[in-house]
């Protein structure tokens, strides 16, 4: 179902061209916070919801901190991967590729950014609606890619975002 548009040993080359570095305010400061503390608090989710999508910003401004609160605390401490991320599903505005970056900075297991981007640079089918398996297949292949070359997940997001950048269309 996936497979990497360019040799697996090129994806740190690839995450190093990737010079941006809003998302550092993510890694280095939200994400360890809503993980310490359990949860998210609004200010965290929607400055993450605004990364992702900034189109959303007013649906997920809909969610209440109580709302919000409960929700991450449920999808910080399920065990089962499907609760984990379709109970994020639930806050107005957030979809599968928000739900996807709320685990990928908050969750001490690693989670692959769902994006367009690193689908086209996977060679998969952007899917009608995003479900439970089609996430998972994703999830596990990103891992593994991870594993096998001894590299973060965060530099696996890079190197597919970066990689599509420069090639999709080119």
């Amino acid at each position: 179902m996936f497979s990497l548009r360019f040799p697996e040993n090129d994806i740190k080359h690839w995450a190093e061209r990737n010079t941006s570095q809003d998302y550092l305010v993510f890694q280095n400061e939200i994400g360890p916070s809503a993980q310490k503390r359990g949860y998210m608090t609004r200010p965290e989710f929607l400055k993450m919801c605004e990364w992702k999508s900034p189109r959303t910003k007013s649906r997920c401004a809909k969610n209440s901190s109580d709302f919000i609160k409960e929700i991450t605390q449920v999808s910080f401490t399920a065990q089962h991967e499907q609760l984990r991320i379709q109970v994020l599903t639930l806050l107005f505005g957030v979809g599968w590729p928000t739900a996807s970056v709320i685990l990928h900075f908050c969750s001490s297991s690693q989670y692959p950014i769902l994006d367009f981007r690193a689908l086209w640079s996977l060679k998969a089918e952007q899917p009608a609606a995003y479900d439970f398996p089609f996430w998972w297949s994703y999830t596990e292949h990103c891992r593994a890619l991870a594993k096998r070359n001894s590299v973060s997940m965060r530099t696996i997001d890079r190197a597919l975002w970066q990689y599509s950048k420069v090639n999709q269309n080119a």
